[in-house]
Parts: structure tokens; sequence; C-alpha cells
């Protein structure tokens, strides 16, 4: 777990390391000099959406000759390692992937490790070219901080067959009938849904999603900025109680030793009937061989009529050497060219308010699009929204209701009591 003084241990050497030196110029690019950007990117879930980030790459190095790119890829958690580990050191990249929530991308951003790209938003026009309601989110620390690159969206994947042989007759549409299908798919002999319990987020994303349905919208916000209490709360006990119930009951068996990407892989073979994920996971259940005329989507039921989603960004840090090159290449990446020829690989929403897909979308892309115009807003995953330590907390609590160790009524005091004892 993280310790309660790292964000000010982060936030402390960045400080110091900007009153020292403060940004270092781009002196090889001005110089006329060859310039190596290091990108740090997570893993993708597909071998398309690695071989596509290789192959833009390849395509803007041939159009400046001067600038070479290397990617370097880190799973999930160990990404944030990284990028926290080198927070205010020469030892970062010069771009680097991060989610845009205040919990991730915005911790950094508070540490001094993101540069603020104001001129080059002022430069490229970036504020025109990109989407209001997703430009927002680089912009609440004051500033400008990253690029827009996705707009996800996550619901559920079923497939048509499991449903029938249950006789599910169709998506649900509120959680009363998303749990009776649940059921029906038990009493089929099927697994209702897969989870991979060792990356604790992916269990989250159910809990969160509780959330959302017993608390409805506002006060969901209010609980998961931390502005009113968990305690007492009896929507909150609800969702715990859902929880343990649907770990026990609807969740694959051994979900707690389990990584999501092997979660993923029951689903893609046809072992599991649903599983909650995002719009890349389109991508990689079409690697996969699954037959994509029996995947079907449907967002989570949660009455409120919002979709849940986040934004993903690429940053320049503040100790990068090479700003002037890294913003060059963010301008090609963010380009309507090349968000249209990759639109569907990465996210099926773009971000680029010019961008025209290359190519139609995949149908269940094309679907989980529709959702997104129709939504009346988005709520945000609570790694994203909590900051690191209470995030730990949370997901600490979510396990222990799910072993059975931590009672569910008794959760949400004790996600409090831990707020209350560690404030920023």
């Amino acid at each position: 777990m993280r310790t309660p003084t790292k964000a000010a241990a982060l936030a402390a050497a960045a400080l110091l390391l900007a009153a020292c030196t403060g940004r270092v110029e781009d002196t090889a690019q001005t110089s006329g000099g060859p310039v190596e950007l290091s990108w740090w990117m997570v893993t993708q879930n597909s071998d398309t959406a690695t071989s596509a980030l290789k192959s833009i790459i390849a395509d803007f190095e041939k159009q400046n000759p001067g600038i070479t790119v290397d990617l370097q890829f880190r799973a999930v958690d160990a990404h944030k390692d990284a990028l926290r580990t080198t927070a205010g050191s020469t030892s970062g990249p010069d771009i680097y992937y991060n989610w845009a929530g205040p919990g991730l991308g915005g911790e950094l951003v508070k540490a001094g490790v993101s540069l603020d790209l104001a001129t080059y938003y002022q430069r490229y026009k970036w504020a025109d070219r990109f989407n209001t309601s997703t430009l927002a989110a680089y912009t609440q620390y004051g500033g400008h901080h990253g690029v827009p690159w996705t707009q996800r969206t996550e619901v559920v994947y079923y497939h048509k067959d499991q449903f029938a042989k249950a006789g599910v007759d169709g998506p649900p549409t509120t959680y009363e009938e998303w749990a009776a299908a649940a059921r029906k798919l038990k009493d089929a002999g099927l697994t209702p849904l897969s989870t991979g319990g060792k990356d604790n987020w992916h269990v989250m994303r159910l809990l969160d999603t509780f959330i959302e349905t017993n608390c409805g919208a506002e006060l969901g916000d209010e609980l998961n900025t931390r502005a009113t209490s968990w305690a007492g709360q009896p929507c909150v006990d609800k969702s715990f109680e859902q929880l343990k119930q649907w770990s026990a009951d609807y969740f694959n068996k051994g979900f707690a030793g389990l990584p999501a990407t092997e979660a993923a892989a029951l689903f893609n073979s046809g072992r599991s009937a649903m599983q909650i994920e995002g719009d890349w996971f389109t991508q990689q259940n079409l690697d996969a061989g699954d037959d994509q005329n029996n995947v079907g989507v449907f967002p989570m039921p949660t009455g409120t009529g919002r979709l849940y989603g986040f934004s993903e960004g690429m940053y320049i840090t503040k100790t990068s050497k090479h700003p002037d090159a890294a913003a060059t290449f963010l301008d090609y990446f963010t380009s309507a060219a090349v968000e249209g020829k990759y639109l569907g690989v990465f996210s099926s929403v773009p971000v680029n308010k010019e961008t025209r897909s290359a190519n139609a979308l995949q149908p269940i892309n094309a679907e989980i699009a529709g959702l997104s115009g129709k939504a009346k807003g988005f709520f945000l995953n609570n790694d994203q929204n909590f900051p690191t330590d209470v995030t730990t907390e949370y997901w600490r609590i979510q396990n222990g209701v799910t072993s059975g160790s931590i009672a569910p009524k008794e959760a949400g005091a004790l996600l409090q009591r831990f707020i209350d004892t560690h404030k920023d």
C-alpha cells in the first residue's frame, strides 16, 4: 500500500527539480541534431492495437526523419509504479500515457510531473481540435495538461447463445433484470460473469456500478469525490452486499487469484456469459476468434442513464529534454487522419471533432458509439476518482467483502475512517 506521505514526496521532488532547473529546453531539436523520444505506454490488450501503435510511429518517423520514438510497454500496475518512481527525476519518459481522472493522471499533474502544454495548444490549435466534453479532463487543474487520446465506454459484453440457453430474452435494462439473468445463467450450469480478481480494478467495475445503481448519480458523485461520508449510507451497505452475493454466486470459480487477461480468455473462448469491459475489448475479442455475430453489449443497467467510462491521454513530462519534438509527435498522433485510420482499434468514439473513420466500425463498436451518443453523461471508475492510497483501501475492503473477512455493513464506515485519517 502507498504510504500516506508518498503524494507529498512526489510533489516535493518535482517542485525541487523545477525550482533548481526549470524546464529543460529542447536543445537537441533546436540545434538540428537527431532527437529520440521515449514514450511509456501500457501493454495493449490486442495484437492489432500493438501493431497499430508501431505503425503510427513508423509513419511519423518517415515524415519527421530527425525524430525517432522509442515505445516502451508495461503492464498496468507496473506502468503506474514506474511513473511514480521516476516522478521529478530525469529518468522518466518524454511522453507518457495515463488515465485522465484526478486519482491517476491528476496525481502526477499535482505532483508537478506533467508539463503544462498551453503553448502547444495555442501553436497547434488543439483547443479547437478536441470534443469539449473530453477536453475538460485536461483543463480541470488549470492550464492544459496532456492531450486526449480516447473517450472510453465500458459496457457488459455477453454471449447471445448462452442467454438463449438460460432463457434470458435479451439484454437487461434494470438491475433486477440483470440479477435475474445472472440467476438463470447459473441455474443453466453456465458461468454468468468472468472476473479477474487478481487485478483489483476488474472487481471494482462491478462495485462502482452498484454504487451508481443504488446511490444514484448525485449522491454517487458526492461519495466518489469524497464530498460526503461513506459511513451510514444504506445505498453503500446494499452495494457491498450485492458485491458479496455476485462474487459468491455468479463469478467464475477461483476468480480471486485470476488475472484479468485470463478472465478475458474465459469469455473469448465461450466459457462465460458476460464480462464487464471497455470498447477496447471488441478488438481483443475479435482477435481471439470469438464469433462476433454471437456477441452483444449492453450498458450497465444502473437506472441513471449515465455510462461508465473515462478518458485516456498522452502527457509530456516537465523534465523532457525534447518537449517541442514530443508536441510534434502528439500533434500527429491526435490528428483526424491518424485517429480515423485506427478508429475502432483503440476506441469507438473519436475525440478529434474532424475525425472520419477510414473504415466502418465493427458492429459492436458502432453499437457502443450509439450508446455514448444517447447517454446522460458518464460516471468515472473509482480508481480514477480516488488518490492512490484511498483506491488501495477501497480495493482492500472490496476484497475483504468478497472473501468474507469484512461484513458488507461495515465496509462504508471502514472506508470513511481511512479517508478521514489520510486526508491530502
